[in-house]
């Protein structure tokens, strides 16, 4: 309910009332005015023609909508920081530091914060600007520490904290600092350290675990050539016992002569295709592996690497290996391979280990912790400075946004655009003001349509940008709007688009053209009937004039082959049935003019005029009557409701404010006018020969009922 402590005043427009928003005390009591009141309770922050900063400072909640409560607390806030409310009705820009008031403590803070704003800036002034404010990162460029959390490798002389910072931010990403450098907060430091701890403990295990490194540093190269060859190597082995199982499979596990003839037709190099699926070497039955000579070349060098890394310090040096020496080997790396298998998937992967086993030698999270703790010890005074563009911005629009929300006094007085409307659209020699934009095509053609309002879906283009908007037409008639024709847009900021129209909302647009629409169908319908006859008889002219060539082109091949007939003679009843019908037909349509003629003409002088206007009542009556009905019930509700407003009224669009949304095309005044065209069709005097019809049409009721005939 409305509390009665504050005097509310109220204007109506669109046939209902709005509550007046033009003083501060206005904007602060708004918690207690009625939200059964409000013209709207929500509103996107998208497709609005309004400051887009100020519109994300009022969805804190970030959920992409500015509701009332939003806009309550907005103004209360604000109002509560200003010496003078009514400077938030009024939309004052800049905001002049006397206005703020310094009588609490974060008035003090505030207007110190304002005060170190303009002197980061380099200005000296009594008034701050939201250009001023929204420079946050000049603001803060001059400062190491800004409130925020946020540390970037400015924060700290140190060199090697400044490359840990880097690796940081290579590994776990970057947040952007106030000052816009990308830096790191306590998230991204606590997953570094997190993985950075994982694998320092793996590795860790050789130490308490001796076996796992065999051969000490170097164990990781011969495992290297272990795990090169190992499939290839067991592979060997395994062919070499399957010739010792049976003789036959020897010659077979070497590769086959069509292989090797393969080989023959190529310009062989160790990388050559097919070399390398060949054994490593020949296969008899109990052989070693040979080390040094008699390899596959595609695998010599990896041999040799086997043998240099991981055989000569195991084993001792030797030209051949046998299986079981092969076994032993590998299974001295297996604490190895399950401590490699066993290696933690981290994002300090890219850092490589000796980078990493750096960092956690240096030990660095301590000091990056207390750089952020530093950093957000100045969170009072930096969110005194982001406050100053909150208050810098609301004290700017808040005033018109409520004026565009809570009432629709920009929309509904004239007075200027309301923040819904995109632009205005030329099309047919109209301009429309009420265009809105289409951010969702299939919600707002389902919706809108309920509006009652006709509209043109339109898709605009300028160079490589494009988007979609629906404007209104309220004026004069649609006989020209049409899918596919051209228009321009001119949008809020004054550029210009190509504007086509798309798809079309038909409803009726003004009581002049319901009027005549009952006509324009009766025409339009009778000028197809008559094309679709003309046509049909153009046809039937054509089919008779091939038949007729055909017909003559058989009768004389026909007449060379027999005797010419006699003609047939003239049949004078067919014709006289004809002219007889067409008599009929002629007397009936006839009888029934005179007919209503002479009704008409048996009527007094004064039914004349009533008679008359019964029939233009009779045909444009029931037209006019819906065309009424629908014009009185235009809401501009839905139309807004498709791009995602709440509207809470039902904002009507009569018929004379929907006259005044859509300009005719008008000569200026005391423009002058040559009425005399050169390239004028030549006018037909149908009027003469009406004129003449109904003057015949009485001669012949007249003689009739003298008995003339």
């Amino acid at each position: 309910m409305t509390t009665p402590g504050h005097q509310w005043r109220f204007f109506r427009a669109g046939g209902f009332d709005q509550v007046r928003l033009d003083r501060g005390a206005d904007l602060l009591h708004l918690d207690q005015l009625d939200q059964k009141l409000w013209v709207a309770l929500s509103c996107p922050v998208a497709g609005l023609e309004f400051d887009a900063h100020t519109l994300a400072l009022l969805d804190a909640d970030g959920d992409g909508h500015v509701r009332a409560s939003d806009l309550i607390a907005a103004c209360q806030w604000a109002g509560g920081l200003l010496r003078d409310a009514d400077l938030l009705a009024s939309g004052s820009h800049p905001l002049p530091l006397a206005a703020i008031d310094d009588g609490s403590e974060d008035g003090r803070l505030l207007l110190a914060s304002a005060r170190e704003i303009l002197k980061n800036l380099g200005k000296d002034g009594d008034a701050i600007s939201a250009e001023d404010t929204a420079d946050s990162a000049r603001i803060f460029a001059a400062t190491r520490f800004n409130g925020d959390g946020i540390i970037t490798a400015g924060s700290t002389d140190h060199a090697a904290l400044q490359a840990v910072i880097a690796d940081l931010i290579a590994c776990c990403g970057s947040r952007p600092d106030r000052s816009g450098q990308a830096g790191i907060g306590q998230e991204e430091v606590d997953a570094f350290f997190s993985d950075l701890d994982t694998f320092a403990a793996w590795q860790a295990v050789p130490a308490s675990r001796p076996e796992v490194l065999p051969l000490g540093a170097a164990s990781g190269a011969a495992w290297t050539a272990i795990a090169a060859l190992r499939e290839k190597v067991d592979d060997y082995f395994a062919r070499c016992r399957l010739a010792e199982f049976d003789a036959r499979a020897g010659s077979a596990m070497n590769g086959s002569d069509e292989d090797f003839r393969t080989l023959a037709l190529q310009t062989l190099n160790p990388e050559s295709a097919g070399l390398a699926s060949l054994p490593l070497a020949r296969i008899e039955a109990g052989r070693p592996l040979p080390l040094a000579d008699g390899l596959n070349p595609a695998w010599r060098e990896a041999v040799a690497a086997l043998r240099d890394a991981a055989v000569a310090p195991l084993i001792g040096a030797r030209d051949a290996l046998a299986e079981d020496d092969w076994c032993a080997l590998c299974g001295r790396f297996a604490a190895y391979a399950e401590w490699q298998a066993a290696r933690p998937a981290t994002r300090l992967e890219p850092l490589g280990e000796e980078r990493i086993g750096a960092i956690a030698a240096l030990a660095p999270r301590a000091a990056l912790e207390e750089l952020i703790a530093r950093d957000r010890a100045l969170e009072g005074e930096a969110d005194a400075i982001a406050a100053v563009d909150r208050l810098v911005c609301y004290a700017r629009d808040l005033g018109r946004l409520c004026n565009n929300f809570v009432a629709f006094r920009d929309f509904y007085t004239r007075q200027g655009k309301a923040v819904f409307q995109a632009g205005t659209l030329y099309l047919d020699g109209r301009s429309c003001d009420l265009v809105v934009p289409v951010l969702d095509a299939a919600r707002h053609v389902a919706l809108a349509g309920l509006s009652g309002i006709y509209l043109a879906y339109c898709e605009c283009t300028r160079g490589a940008e494009k988007k979609s908007i629906a404007a209104a037409f309220t004026a004069g008639d649609a006989d020209q709007l049409m899918v596919g024709r051209n228009g321009v847009f001119y949008d809020r900021e004054g550029k210009d688009w190509d504007a086509t129209i798309t798809r079309i909302a038909e409803h009726p647009i003004s009581i002049r053209q319901a009027f005549w629409s009952p006509y324009k169908k009766l025409a339009r319908l009778l000028a197809e009937q008559v094309q679709k006859l003309t046509a049909a008889k153009a046809k039937s002219a054509d089919d008779l004039v091939a038949g007729s060539v055909a017909s003559a082109q058989k009768q004389a091949e026909a007449a060379k082959a027999a005797p010419a007939a006699a003609p047939a003679p003239f049949d004078a009843a067919k014709f006289a049935g004809i002219f007889a019908a067409i008599g009929l037909a002629l007397g009936a349509i006839g009888t029934a003019v005179a007919a209503v003629v002479t009704g008409f003409l048996g009527l007094r002088w004064w039914q004349m005029p009533l008679a008359i206007g019964g029939l233009t009542l009779v045909v444009s009556g029931p037209a006019m009557a819906m065309a009424w009905f629908k014009l009185r019930n235009r809401n501009l509700g839905p139309l807004l409701d498709a791009n995602g407003w709440a509207v809470n009224a039902r904002a009507k669009i009569n018929l004379s404010f929907g006259t005044s949304l859509t300009q005719l095309a008008k000569l200026p005044e005391g423009a002058e006018r040559a009425l005399a065209d050169p390239y004028a069709d030549r006018k037909t005097p149908w009027r003469l020969y009406l004129a003449a019809l109904v003057l015949a049409l009485i001669l012949l009721v007249w003689a009739t009922k003298s008995g003339g005939f």
